[in-house]
């Protein structure tokens, strides 16, 4: 199982390394074949604080991905304008599960991924994003099908987890959740993502071979 993190220049810190601590839980669990992948066009890509980190696969190894989660940044619009970077991008949510991170969801809306389904993002893209023809909804976890979006930086555990659900069920997402929580606090914690998660499987059910 490959999930693969679209990373580019300008990242957002939280949404793209939130994801990889939560989503490589499931490796550290002992499940050898569950991998997770930062995705880049550059070798090397710097944060929207300067963070740099490499790469671990070439951004078309998506397109072959079980799970590709598209992160936000400063540049995504930048990102959206480059003919390049965009058309390494054939991904098909029909054999993918793919999740987008606050301005992410404008890069699936130009991908063609949404059509006419809602989604959310974060508060500062919410204009643009909207006016790109995306429904929005005022929700931290947006789910229909093999699609998800998430708003907000702190809602990649929302998101992190709805992969999780679906790939490896309902109860891997819960101790994961778990595990990450803050102590002190983790039932409550625990209890309100999984609301949240609950209401994005309604939508998005856990797959047969993951229940």
């Amino acid at each position: 199982m490959h999930i693969v993190i679209l990373t580019f220049d300008g990242f957002n810190e939280l949404d793209s390394l939130i994801a990889y601590g939560m989503l490589g839980r499931i490796a550290l669990r002992g499940d050898a074949n569950w991998r997770v992948s930062i995705a880049s066009p550059a070798p090397r890509v710097a944060s929207m604080n300067g963070l740099t980190i490499e790469a671990q696969v070439d951004l078309t190894e998506a397109n072959e991905a079980d799970a590709v989660l598209i992160g936000s940044g400063m540049k995504t619009r930048e990102v959206a304008a480059n003919p390049t970077i965009m058309g390494q991008l054939r991904l098909d949510p029909a054999a993918q599960l793919i999740g987008a991170q606050c301005s992410g969801t404008f890069l699936m809306a130009k991908l063609g991924l949404l059509g006419q389904q809602p989604a959310t993002t974060d508060l500062t893209s919410h204009p643009w994003v909207a006016d790109a023809g995306v429904r929005l909804l005022g929700a931290p976890l947006v789910a229909r099908g093999n699609l998800a979006t998430a708003g907000g930086c702190l809602s990649a555990q929302y998101l992190s987890a709805w992969f999780i659900a679906r790939l490896k069920g309902v109860d891997a997402a819960r101790e994961v959740l778990h595990y990450f929580a803050p102590v002190g606090e983790k039932d409550e914690y625990v209890s309100r993502a999984m609301g949240h998660l609950n209401e994005a499987l309604a939508t998005s059910p856990v797959a047969a071979s993951a229940a």
